[in-house]
């Protein structure tokens, strides 16, 4: 950790003990080793849930949807970009990691290392801010010109690479107020965390006396640079009723909750001057957000909330974006399960337990059907009688439990978390594309009216490819003695399910959208 944070750094240990009870409930449901501790997938996934939980933050690199299979690179190529890879590669690709593996307490240390460095990355970007309106670092300056380097700085940092777009934003004001959304709110929020560093000096009036300015209005460049760590900290919290007012939206054009909304009703609410809704087609797929195993195109209302193209802040090496909805949901799952697997009724007395979200004014008792709860059978019966609490099926039927707050996992390697930047230049749908998509939307909602949610084939996307984030088999071979007869009973349910039309297995039929997951299908990721 010194060598990482350089001279001077160090994390609190109260604050190591924070982190590591916030990933303790996680750590407990991760499969181990048979020393019982965790490998470098498990570590990198127990990384990526705490900055998503803790910051809505997703780290570059440290996505689900990236392929890890590289043993020596363990996928860290973009992981915080160049900054640290020496740090990354020194920890990951150690022998340390290849032969002991990592407990609970080797996990809080390179979370809250990572976490630091995330957060002192931003000095370059202020240092450059600085030098671009020539203020000296070395003297304090009032809080006006406090105010106009926070400005600025977060032009900088929300645009990421774009360096005309930032000079334009610069150096108009009208064009910027008009650009943002919510300018005057942006500014009102940096000013708050101002306030708060204003009100920690007060308190610690020694503290800030080295620095020559307790109870003072002047500010150095130290005190800029905790403005904006704590800006890049609370920002998801701030901006997150953007996300709900886009929920609003998408749930308002999904009836019958399956957690989609036809492409011609999004790219329809595009037109009426809706700013959001305009991403196209090939940008959608990219991003995971595209339904096409129907026959009508949907916008995956989850998987488009969390989406790259809804991070308000995309740098090189972290996204800040919506909320995972989801996250709650598993949190739950893991604290009262409290290890890797679970057995199928476990699950379905849990979640059948819970609250599902029908809108963002409304809750209701989850409904299981027995469709779903014979999928649920057949995902333990390919896991040996268990379902691996984070393996893709799991939360694939999450998905379908909670079609409007867990996203749909694709297949790792098939969809990406790029922004529009990165995308290119089609990334937003041509008025005609999106008139030519809208113009269909009144034929549809004619059509979906008076369909009942199963008869619409919005299971079609279920694909019975397993992924898991580390190795069951152990945990499978000390199940498989005790759970054979479960195993058993589990597939005569799932015969009895296909006979009686709760399983189909022919897929032209609306009501057949259901694969049995294959154990020759299971792989690591």
């Amino acid at each position: 950790m010194g060598e990482a944070l350089g001279c001077g750094g160090q994390v609190s240990d109260e604050h190591l003990k924070a982190v590591e009870e916030a990933l303790l409930p996680i750590y407990r449901t991760l499969p181990k080793l048979s020393n019982g501790r965790l490998e470098r997938r498990s570590l990198r996934y127990l990384a990526h849930r705490y900055f998503n939980q803790q910051f809505a933050i997703v780290v570059r690199g440290f996505e689900p949807s990236r392929p890890v299979t590289d043993e020596a690179g363990w996928g860290s190529a973009e992981i915080l970009s160049q900054l640290i890879p020496g740090y990354v590669e020194s920890v990951l690709g150690s022998k340390h990691a290849t032969e002991k593996g990592f407990d609970l307490g080797d996990a809080a240390y390179m979370v809250a290392t990572l976490e630091q460095l995330i957060f002192d990355a931003e000095n370059h970007l202020l240092e450059k801010v600085y030098q671009e309106q020539k203020k000296p670092m070395h003297r304090a300056m009032s809080d006006h010109g406090l105010q106009q380097v926070l400005e600025a700085y977060m032009v900088h940092w929300m645009m990421g690479d774009d360096a005309e777009g930032i000079q334009l934003l610069l150096g108009n004001q009208s064009l910027l107020t008009s650009s943002f959304p919510h300018w005057s709110q942006l500014v009102d929020f940096a000013a708050g965390r101002v306030k708060t560093l204003d009100y920690e000096r007060q308190q610690s009036p020694a503290a800030a006396a080295d620095r020559g300015h307790a109870f003072s209005r002047r500010y150095s460049f130290q005190d800029a640079h905790a403005v904006v760590g704590g800006i890049t900290k609370s920002f998801a919290s701030f901006w997150e009723s953007e996300c709900v007012d886009m929920n609003v939206l998408l749930t308002g054009m999904d009836p019958k909750h399956t957690g989609r909304v036809p492409l011609s009703k999004f790219y329809g609410t595009g037109l009426d001057s809706e700013w959001r809704f305009g991403e196209s087609e090939s940008y959608l797929r990219q991003l995971g957000a595209l339904d096409e195993s129907s026959s009508t195109k949907q916008v995956i209302i989850p998987n488009y909330i969390q989406s790259a193209s809804n991070c308000i802040v995309t740098t090189s090496h972290y996204m800040v974006c919506c909320a995972n909805d989801c996250d709650p949901i598993l949190a739950d799952v893991e604290a009262a399960i409290g290890k890797p697997t679970a057995q199928p009724e476990q699950l379905l007395s849990l979640v059948g337990n819970m609250t599902s979200l029908t809108s963002l004014e409304d809750e209701s008792p989850v409904q299981i059907s027995a469709a779903l709860a014979a999928q649920l059978e057949a995902i333990a019966g390919a896991n040996g009688g268990q379902v691996p609490l984070h393996g893709r099926l799991f939360q694939q039927w999450l998905h379908y439990v909670f079609p409007r707050q867990c996203p749909f996992p694709h297949k790792t390697g098939t969809v990406a978390s790029i922004s529009p930047l990165q995308f290119g230049g089609n990334y937003i749908a041509s008025m005609a594309e999106m008139q030519a998509h809208a113009s269909m939307a009144d034929n549809s909602s004619n059509l979906t009216a008076t369909i009942d949610k199963e008869d619409t084939q919005w299971m079609s996307q279920w694909s019975e490819e397993e992924e898991l984030i580390a190795d069951y088999q152990d945990i499978n071979q000390k199940n498989s003695s005790s759970s054979s007869s479960f195993v058993t009973a589990g597939f005569v349910l799932l015969a009895l399910a296909a006979v009686a039309g709760i399983v189909g297995v022919n897929r032209k039929s609306p009501k057949s959208e259901f694969l049995l997951p294959s154990c020759g299908k299971s792989h690591l990721v």
